[in-house]
């Protein structure tokens, strides 16, 4: 009986702003609970977060905390692969490779390049290349399937393009990667505004939203000062004013996996929206402590964090190191010996 291989997963995560509970419950809590699906090699790519000027000890600080929330969230590296981005040098190498196929042209038309361009008085050159740096994050270890937000699908389907481009002109080389937009585990909205998306950009300001590493006392009181309504009904609804009920009934059915109508029917006894936050409190700081402590251990062990970060690379390196050596050898390349 011939073996089903595993589909290979590339996900990539910037080490930049504070991670909070949407970035948790849409993303990084369906990478662990779905990590034995799938062979996922995730990638913290510190080298993206340079497309933007940054302050370099706070950089390093930020990348080290953020593999060490992923692994305290769960991710295991008998399982995952999981490595910074710079600690694996093919994927600057593969970067100016495939700068040398992909046209001008493609570029100056990704969506998210205009649009922060046009934002910028003075616009550096990682941030028109960031494209393909990503398209050899993918590339490199022949992804069948890359999950991206709608916002990366367009620099995914340009991967695609680079990858048969390259394919075209050197023969059948790379594995052309799908996008997948994954059913999102929670789309958390700020507690001040649950009309927009909890954001990293605006973690900072108070209330907006509950960040991953806040003690107990801290995230209660984020929850209590979520915005709500004038009303005391506890139900999920699609109504414009029922936005901040809905978003914080939606945090609770993310964190216990129960149906709609299992959560609206354990808040049947609330007597309002004082019990409801209350009760989400709880879940979610249940939810987060375990982490939070497993971080702090980590964090307090740099050797231990290091070893497993090495791991990783030394992994991501036995794929990606061959498949570049491989495209300078397509490309005329004369190879060392």
């Amino acid at each position: 009986m011939t073996e089903t291989k595993q589909k290979r997963v590339l996900s990539g995560i910037q080490p930049s702003g504070e991670i909070h509970l949407g970035n948790y419950l849409g993303a990084v809590k369906g990478w662990v609970d779905r990590q034995a699906e799938k062979e996922n090699f995730f990638c913290i790519v510190d080298l993206h977060s340079l497309t933007v000027p940054q302050e370099p000890e706070a950089l390093r600080h930020q990348t080290r905390s953020l593999a060490a929330i992923l692994f305290a969230a769960g991710l295991d590296p008998a399982k995952s692969t999981v490595f910074i981005q710079s600690h694996v040098r093919a994927h600057a190498e593969s970067c100016w490779l495939l700068n040398c196929v992909t046209p001008l042209g493609w570029l100056q038309r990704m969506t998210q390049y205009k649009d922060k361009a046009g934002k910028q008085e003075s616009v550096l050159m990682g941030l028109l290349d960031y494209p393909v740096l990503m398209a050899g994050d993918i590339l490199l270890y022949d992804a069948n399937e890359v999950p991206v937000g709608e916002d990366q699908k367009q620099h995914v389907e340009l991967a695609r393009d680079i990858g048969q481009r390259f394919n075209s002109i050197y023969g059948d080389f790379f594995v052309i990667p799908q996008p997948v937009i994954p059913e999102v585990g929670a789309r958390v909205m700020g507690l001040d505004d649950p009309t927009v998306k909890m954001s990293k950009s605006y973690s900072h300001i108070r209330g907006h939203a509950v960040r991953l590493l806040d003690d107990a006392k801290e995230l209660e009181r984020s929850i209590k000062r979520a915005v709500t309504d004038s009303g005391n009904e506890i139900r999920f609804s699609e109504e414009p004013e029922r936005a901040g009920v809905n978003n914080l009934l939606g945090i609770y059915k993310a964190i216990t996996g129960k149906s709609v109508a299992d959560c609206e029917a354990d808040f049947s006894d609330a007597r309002g929206y004082g019990d409801l936050k209350k009760r989400i409190a709880e879940v979610v700081i249940e939810e987060l402590s375990p982490i939070r402590e497993r971080y702090h251990t980590l964090m307090a062990n740099p050797d231990d964090l290091d070893e497993l970060l090495a791991r990783g690379a030394e992994q991501a390196r036995t794929l990606a190191e061959p498949k570049v050596a491989e495209m300078r050898r397509l490309m005329g390349l004369v190879l060392p010996k």
